[in-house]
């Protein structure tokens, strides 16, 4: 009778937490939607602010000039100057967090702060940018969409009192929104949120982003209509033989996107070591933009007129190569100065400028087998994109989306992946990771790899584990395997010493061969040459190792010998650790 009633409740409580888990899952889809809408105005209220701040200080600051001046083009400097002006209050005062362009705060606060953003930055982030690439500062809008979006995602979890992990998710749904609505760019505006934000692809978190993506989109899609961000011709690889030239575009992307993160970097510790007023560095900052940008107007802004003039071929070969290297000062200046806005555009900018040259030098030499230079405009965009973000998916797709060219996917595929890979072997950081890794954050796969460091394997690996002996036969293997829950088994020899590990994946190709039962044994199926670590190494080493083999565990084993098994360390373990340390942080930040 007891046992009766005992399996009734146990039945009714896991009925109960089914049905919350359930209730869960529902308000955080509504919630999504919810974000989706916030993130999809707030794309729109965003670029009417920076077409509004535009008008005022170029249209009204141009006739204000010609007033004073029959040479009114001398004083253009004076408008970003007055800009950076504005700007500095913002990001050097009221919310630092405004300065720069904003992605790196958004990922430190999903891996480090449970997704707590302050709801004070959208408003912050807004005014700040809008002001700064409305004057003319040479910035882009993603990031600071993301950035508002995201600090909204955030409000709206923390209102509804949501746990960490959920608030994480709707600081993507915030991001992908603000990137979807932006370039009208629904599957891009997902990816970048899973791939770099997050960096998280389970069902769990995608359904959410991919709410908010296509809610945000729609929104847009009304109020600023359905059409592509660049107008591009039709482009074709015109033969198999330019894709040796596609490559060298890719490794020319990748060498410009480490000059790009290395200079904006360079251009931020010089203005930090200026010893000057703070709120004047925004001023200087624009200042010395305005005087380059007399000469070469392409440099203000967001740039897409240019990169328009290059993907049809409007511009002279030496201008192209010219407004790459100015591009690169320019953003410099905005951004290390203490300017407000994204590093997207500007990516973009210098890859249609870099593309364009590189397509004249090889369409000249070889026209017979090669497409005209906006081809390689284009690609050259998507290559330098993934270069300096290390995130070739999100590019492709972005380019695709923004352009509605799909003709050109393999050789802009090519050339994204090749970039990434250059960019990377030269430069470990991205230029979203590089600005936390200066702080002491390193951040992989969205997680502190500078926290995992500092704790041992010995402080989280497993003392007692299931081992199979390598003689046992597939038999009685199956059937231990039926009655166990792990995914993961050291193989020991007669003496106790470990031979290898068993996975269920090598299992799986012999489970329904029945005539094999009694002719295979252990030793015949296990991986001999798997990874292991010794109590000593550190858990951002332990994560490089299940990085390099997809196991769920590895064994850990005496320094000095390998074939002594002193325990098992498991992947969910350093999450699980990963979290508590991270809690433990927060509490200590709070007393």
């Amino acid at each position: 009778m007891l046992n009766e009633v005992g399996a009734k409740v146990a039945a009714w409580f896991h009925k109960s937490i089914d049905s919350f888990k359930l209730y869960e899952q529902r308000v955080l889809i509504i919630l999504s939607v919810v974000v989706g809408v916030g993130g999809g105005f707030g794309a729109v209220i965003f670029r009417w602010l920076i077409g509004a701040f535009h008008t005022l200080f170029f249209d009204y600051g141009t006739l204000l000039f010609s007033q004073i001046t029959s040479h009114p083009k001398i004083l253009i400097p004076l408008i970003p100057a007055a800009g950076g002006l504005l700007v500095a209050p913002i990001t050097y005062r009221l919310a630092k967090e405004a300065r720069g362009h904003g992605v790196p705060e958004v990922m430190l606060a999903v891996a480090l702060r449970g997704g707590i953003i302050r709801p004070l930055i959208a408003l912050a982030k807004s005014i700040a940018s809008s002001v700064c690439i409305g004057s003319g500062g040479s910035a882009g809008r993603e990031g600071p969409i993301v950035q508002i979006g995201s600090a909204l995602g955030s409000t709206v979890g923390q209102m509804f009192k949501m746990s960490g992990e959920r608030v994480k998710i709707l600081v993507g749904c915030g991001a992908a929104a603000g990137i979807s609505a932006t370039f009208n760019a629904p599957i891009a505006g997902v990816l970048f949120a899973l791939e770099i934000i997050l960096g998280d692809f389970t069902i769990y978190a995608f359904s959410p982003v991919i709410l908010s993506s296509v809610v945000a989109t729609i929104i847009s899609r009304a109020f600023l209509g359905n059409y592509p961000a660049f107008l591009v011709p039709h482009y074709d690889l015109v033969s198999v033989w330019e894709m040796p030239m596609y490559m060298g575009l890719g490794l020319l992307a990748g060498f410009f996107s480490v000059l790009f993160i290395k200079t904006l970097y360079k251009f931020e510790d010089i203005f930090e070591a200026w010893r000057i007023n703070d709120l004047l560095k925004p001023l200087l900052g624009g200042l010395m933009l305005g005087i380059i940008g007399v000469f070469y107007p392409q440099l203000f802004g967001v740039g897409y007129e240019a990169i328009g003039a290059a993907l049809h071929e409007q511009m002279v070969i030496w201008l192209l190569i010219l407004l790459v290297f100015l591009k690169i000062i320019a953003t410099s200046l905005t951004l290390g100065s203490g300017g407000s806005g994204g590093i997207f555009a500007p990516s973009l900018f210098m890859g249609a400028m870099l593309g364009g040259f590189f397509g004249n030098l090889v369409h000249l030499a070889f026209p017979q087998i090669t497409a005209t230079p906006g081809a390689y405009a284009l690609v050259g965009m998507s290559a330098l994109v993934a270069g300096t973000t290390h995130a070739p998916i999100t590019a492709m797709l972005i380019i695709f989306e923004m352009t509605g060219d799909y003709r050109i996917i393999l050789p802009l595929m090519l050339a994204s992946v090749i970039s990434t890979l250059l960019s990377n072997r030269l430069h470990r950081e991205s230029i979203y990771t590089l600005k936390l890794s200066r702080r002491g954050i390193t951040l992989k796969a969205g997680k502190d790899r500078t926290l995992l460091e500092g704790i041992s394997v010995q402080e989280v690996m497993s003392t007692t584990w299931q081992a199979l002996p390598q003689d046992m036969p597939l038999s009685k293997l199956l059937q231990f395997v039926e009655q166990s829950r792990e995914n993961m088994f050291p193989v020991l020899n007669r003496r106790g010493e470990l031979e290898g590990i068993l996975t269920l994946q090598d299992i799986r190709s012999v489970m329904t061969k029945r005539m094999l039962e009694n002719l295979v044994i252990v030793e015949d199926i296990m991986s001999i040459n798997a990874p292991t670590i010794t109590p000593d190494e550190n858990l951002g080493s332990a994560l490089s190792k299940f990085e390099v083999r997809d196991y769920d565990g590895l064994p850990v084993v005496d320094k000095h010998n390998p074939k002594k098994l002193l325990g098992i360390l498991k992947k969910s373990d350093i999450i699980s650790f990963y979290k508590k340390r991270l809690l433990e942080q927060e509490v200590l930040k709070g007393t």
